[in-house]
């Protein structure tokens, strides 16, 4: 009896799934090539934060030297003349006009940015796990140490680039001051990098601020301050006390002046 032959079409229709199968691998190839290349940038912000901290923390230490104070010269007061007069005089009445109004813009710009940041971080704040608070003169962020640091540590982790990077989206075009500070909980720590908390919690708020200045924030509207377990708030005899006092605090204030903000 003769065997029935298998049809050519037969073989062609069970060998169209490598056709598929092609496909599939060929796209699955490209979005590994996509995610490596984002993954690379990243990496490479990491590395140059984190090389840098390794030379500032593996610095030899210094003795402190007084600084010589001098006298200045004192320069002679300009003679007032009719025409200095009227020039202060009308200087001195759009002074007193002009911030009226650039308070009123600035309070609404500084309201526009808590809501962006509102946004940004919907879900943690909801969770509880950042807080954000806001006045008509300043808005204060509040971070948990964990989202950025291990514990101990002042290098940022990884995945902390990501929430610098979302607020500097926030205050990227504008030129309000912003003050970082660092704090801890009341466990000592004496390590050659941070001989006690003032020394952690002030190289916390300075690695914020130079991530900040890596994604295009200018240094001159930026401070960093440590207060280390100093300013606690909430009582450090409980793990979640401890860990609400282990923080990063970001003070966006509704003026330009750093300076002013520090105050």
């Amino acid at each position: 009896m003769r065997r029935r032959r298998q049809a050519p079409e037969d073989l062609h229709n069970k060998e169209r799934w490598l056709i598929s199968y092609a496909d599939f691998i060929t796209l699955l190839f490209a979005f590994f090539v996509v995610m490596y290349s984002v993954s690379s940038v990243n990496e490479g912000k990491y590395k140059v934060l984190s090389d840098t901290f390794t030379g500032v923390f593996n610095a030899p230490q210094r003795s402190l030297q007084p600084i010589p104070v001098g006298e200045n010269p004192v320069s002679p007061a300009p003679l007032d003349t009719p025409e200095t007069a009227d020039r202060q005089e009308s200087s001195e009445t759009e002074d007193v006009q002009m911030p009226e109004l650039d308070t009123r813009e600035r309070a609404q710009v500084l309201q526009t940015m808590a809501n962006q940041l509102e946004l940004e971080f919907d879900e943690l704040i909801d969770q509880g796990v950042v807080t954000l608070e806001a006045s008509d003169q300043w808005l204060e962020l509040n971070l948990p140490n964990s989202m950025l640091f291990g514990s101990g540590d002042a290098e940022p982790h990884y995945d902390a680039f990501a929430v610098i990077e979302k607020i500097a989206t926030v205050i990227a075009e504008r030129d309000n001051a912003v003050k970082v500070e660092g704090f801890t909980d009341n466990q000592p720590i004496r390590t050659g990098r941070f001989p006690s908390n003032w020394e952690l919690s002030t190289a916390r708020a300075a690695a914020v601020v130079r991530m900040l200045t890596m994604e295009g924030i200018e240094p001159e509207r930026l401070a960093a301050v440590g207060y280390g377990q100093y300013q606690p708030v909430a009582r450090n005899d409980t793990e979640e006390g401890r860990r609400r006092n282990r923080r990063v605090v970001l003070i966006i204030s509704r003026d330009a002046s750093i300076r002013g903000a520090m105050r």
